[in-house]
């Protein structure tokens, strides 16, 4: 299959002379669901916004479809109606008085006509769950509904490619949960997905794919299954491993569930353990 995206051994260094990234590359395929996946000051927001064009490569490239990015004014623009990027903070993104006027505030800069305007905005409402509050004002929405209104903003200019960054922070679970359903959706229509995290045991459960950034390189990029074989370039990069790695081994030691592929989730464990050893009492807390 043919990358939607391609990094290439990308560079930035910024006005004081400290690398945010350093040769780093990774690949995303069409449709994908991948996590950035690294510790605080790994590069993962510089990462994110050099795929949307907000920063330019002191060295290195991105290719989207096999083509070097465009850095021109209009070639920006072309890159940003494919590409989208939500901010960790909504409030440095939402820019108008109600939710209807700041979702369509993209579409109206394409210059849409109204009716396409109106349809892309309805659309982009629905597919967050929250076009009940299209006439709210901006600032009376709690910070979950402010994140959803900003992935909406971006969803109605109809990108190929969403970029979000650190997408659950400041979440309650119930409010992860809503966010998962979105991404979920988006996922199943075909919009490839790149979010940045710090919490392995999310990224191993939700991936397809996961690209591992220590010091602004990206040292590792795997399917999310294989991630129980890089054990060490995790540790290395500052990550535990998913509390359902370290726990499935130390049943393995225990003559349990040996030969049993890793589960993904706590949750999908347990139900493992039900079936091969349903004497064995366990509880998966709060895995999502």
């Amino acid at each position: 299959m043919r990358p939607l995206l391609e990094i290439r051994a990308l560079g930035h260094r910024y006005p004081d002379g400290s690398h945010g990234l350093a040769d780093c590359s990774l690949v995303l395929l069409p449709g994908s669901r991948n996590a950035l996946l690294g510790a605080n000051g790994s590069g993962k927001t510089t990462l994110l916004q050099h795929i949307n064009g907000l920063l330019r490569p002191s060295s290195g490239g991105l290719l989207l479809d096999g083509r070097a990015l465009d850095y021109s004014r209009a070639g920006l623009a072309a890159l940003r109606r494919r590409v989208g990027l939500v901010f960790q903070n909504p409030d440095q993104q939402l820019l108008a008085a109600t939710v209807f006027e700041d979702v369509s505030f993209g579409p109206l800069n394409l210059g849409l006509d109204a009716a396409q305007v109106r349809r892309r905005t309805v659309e982009a409402l629905q597919a967050v769950g929250l076009a009940d509050l299209a006439g709210r004002q901006v600032q009376q929405l709690s910070h979950g509904q402010k994140k959803r209104i900003c992935i909406a903003g971006v969803l109605a200019m109809e990108p190929e490619l969403l970029l979000l960054d650190e997408p659950m922070a400041g979440l309650d679970a119930a409010m992860q949960d809503e966010l998962l359903t979105v991404l979920d959706s988006l996922s199943g229509r075909g919009v490839t997905l790149l979010l940045s995290t710090h919490d392995v045991d999310f990224a191993y459960r939700w991936a397809d794919a996961i690209h591992l950034l220590q010091r602004g390189g990206c040292v590792a990029s795997f399917a999310a299954l294989a991630l129980p074989e890089y054990s060490s370039e995790l540790l290395a990069a500052g990550q535990p491993l998913p509390a359902v790695v370290a726990l499935h081994r130390s049943l393995v030691e225990r003559g349990l569930l040996a030969g049993v592929p890793v589960p993904r989730s706590l949750a999908a464990l347990q139900a493992v353990l039900r079936t091969n050893c349903p004497k064995f009492e366990f509880e998966p807390g709060g895995d999502h």
